[in-house]
């Protein structure tokens, strides 16, 4: 892998806030576009690969608030050079915490700090139940950026993409290949991503704490 564009640090002063008070924040990093190409040896088969990648690095200084139930993020490569990611905490009651925040990545790498204010990502109606936990994710998305003219439908061909993590299935993750079609400013934009989704099944706080 060889990364395309500078790193990306997250968040403001690089300090990835998730909600109000001291402590409730990370360091966070990502190579949000890396040229990658290798081999997969499976079956005696090998097969060439290549496409491009994408590196998180994130370090918390404490859990999620004890009102927090989850959260809800994407990363987002675009056909035209361009990234973004985007993350939505959620409320036990429901709401959207005001510490949700993002990240877009131009063509030539700058990057900029998007509040909650900014976007918009509301599930849509499609569904996925879990066999082994009985979480439903909603697996299809819109995901609006008025101020760069970004209105994207997200979808996934993957609809079993859950991870329970321990015996109990308690801790679960969804996460997992998404694919990106919408516009900008009217003209077509598509793209791949990745989407995770958690507390789904029972709040992340107390899944933590056991």
């Amino acid at each position: 892998m060889s990364s395309h564009k500078p790193p990306v640090i997250h968040g403001k002063n690089g300090v990835s806030q998730k909600s109000g008070g001291l402590g409730h924040a990370s360091h966070y990093i990502s190579f949000t576009r890396l040229l990658t190409s290798g081999s997969i040896d499976m079956n005696g088969k090998t097969y060439r690969v290549e496409g491009t990648s994408w590196m998180d690095h994130e370090f918390f200084s404490h859990r999620i608030d004890e009102d927090q139930s989850g959260w809800d993020w994407l990363s987002l490569q675009l056909d035209d050079n361009t990234e973004l990611m985007l993350y939505r905490l959620r409320h036990k009651d429901g709401s959207v915490d005001p510490f949700s925040s993002g990240t877009y990545v131009d063509a030539q790498g700058k990057s900029t700090f998007l509040s909650n204010s900014d976007f918009t990502m509301q599930p849509g109606a499609e569904t996925y139940t879990s066999p082994t936990t009985h979480g439903v994710y909603p697996i299809a998305w819109r995901v609006i950026v008025p101020s760069l003219g970004i209105d994207l439908q997200i979808r996934t061909a993957l609809r079993s993409q859950e991870m329970a993590i321990r015996s109990t299935a308690s801790l679960a993750y969804w996460e997992g290949a998404i694919a990106i079609t919408g516009t900008r400013s009217g003209a077509p934009l598509n793209g791949v991503g990745y989407l995770e989704m958690t507390g789904y099944t029972r709040p992340v706080d107390s899944d933590l704490g056991k």
